[in-house]
């Protein structure tokens, strides 16, 4: 009995001792968890990474048929915009790629049949590259299509869906089968391919006699590429553009090549002016 009595004291003290010992001070650390940077605005005339790109199968395809490498063709459903000019117009081509093609084997085995998309081709020609999921997360060329219930962002066709492996079976994807792929990376436009209009810039200011506006004539190496006077697109080179006078940045861009600047202080008179493009690192 004295035995159990003092258990229960020790246990009860330590117990008190606990409760009483002074806890550490909460250390608060709102003040320096670092605050994420404000995205800024999207740069002008660009094809943003992860645009939606609705596309349409334009020829049924099967395991019992297909190759790998064979390209696979697709046609765009709706318009894709930048700067409110259609710049991938519907029934424009994609295309996707078979990586890998089985017909179906022996002792039931069915097909096999993977399909990554590849591209599609804008109204001047150029291509844009695509991807089967939105973020473009490690191997993001891949996703899943079943017959005629496709999920949004998915362009492969697997081995996965129970319902596809039909005892036996090849695989086949009926024509007109409607998947959504997205823009991989920025792509910047030289919009005036698409038939834009470059607009009047807002410099050239009815108030200003012409007598004292300079004439700037611009061109590039290579030819073709966007201009922008204080951060407004004017043309493409070569270009002739009015200035009032005052300072004015100018900006020369082209795609594959580094942005060249000048800031220009500009009196009157007729300017002349040759921008010599580098290329881009890793081009």
């Amino acid at each position: 009995m004295r035995k159990g009595l003092s258990f229960f004291v020790l246990v009860l003290s330590c117990s008190l001792m606990v409760a009483q010992e002074p806890k550490a001070p909460a250390v608060s650390t709102s003040a320096t968890t670092p605050q994420a940077a404000p995205a800024g605005p999207p740069p002008p005339h660009t094809l943003l990474d992860g645009t939606p790109v609705k596309l349409r199968l334009s020829q049924s395809i099967s395991s019992a048929e297909a190759k790998v490498g064979q390209e696979v063709p697709f046609e765009v459903v709706e318009d894709v915009k930048v700067d409110d000019a259609v710049v991938l117009p519907k029934g424009a081509v994609a295309a996707a790629n078979v990586t890998e093609a089985e017909h179906k084997k022996s002792m039931g085995r069915a097909g096999k049949l993977n399909i990554a998309i590849s591209y599609a081709r804008l109204s001047d020609s150029e291509k844009v590259a695509l991807r089967a999921v939105k973020e473009a997360k490690g191997g993001g060329h891949v996703g899943a299509m079943t017959g005629a219930m496709v999920a949004t962002s998915i362009v492969f066709f697997p081995a996965a869906p129970l319902f596809l492996f039909i005892h036996g079976k090849d695989i086949t994807i009926p024509q007109g089968t409607e998947i959504t792929a997205f823009v991989d990376g920025d792509m910047h436009l030289e919009m005036a391919r698409f038939g834009v209009t470059p607009p009047t810039i807002a410099t050239a200011s009815a108030a200003t006699p012409a007598s004292v506006q300079a004439i700037l004539a611009i061109g590039s190496t290579p030819p073709g590429a966007d201009i922008e006077v204080d951060g407004g697109f004017v043309g493409n080179t070569p270009s002739t553009v009015t200035l009032n006078p005052g300072s004015h940045q100018i900006v020369v861009k082209k795609k594959g090549f580094g942005d060249w600047t000048k800031t220009l202080n500009v009196t009157g008179g007729t300017i002349n002016l040759n921008a010599e493009l580098e290329p881009a690192p890793g081009q």
